[in-house]
């Protein structure tokens, strides 16, 4: 987890891997610090979170096809811009 929470590169996060969260929005420390340590549990919840490895999948043939006649057809239209000669 800790790994994970470094990678995330928060500027938060010190080259140290010291977290340093700053509050400052209340006037009265006990909701700065509530604050802050909110803060902490979130950012801490989302290194925590496992993300899914993609599968790689490969292209069907209708849509292989489907790119392959849009191609056709663009080059068609392409070769047709030429100037018109008599």
């Amino acid at each position: 987890m800790k790994q994970r929470l470094l990678a995330l590169r928060d500027q938060r996060i010190s080259k140290d891997g010291v977290v340093i969260i700053k509050a400052q929005a209340h006037r009265s420390q006990e909701k700065n610090k509530a604050e802050a340590l909110q803060r902490l549990q979130e950012m801490l919840a989302l290194a925590s979170a496992v993300p899914l490895l993609r599968r790689p999948t490969r292209p069907t043939r209708s849509s292989q096809r489907k790119r392959l006649q849009g191609k056709t057809l663009r080059g068609e239209i392409k070769s047709m811009r030429g100037k018109v000669r008599d």
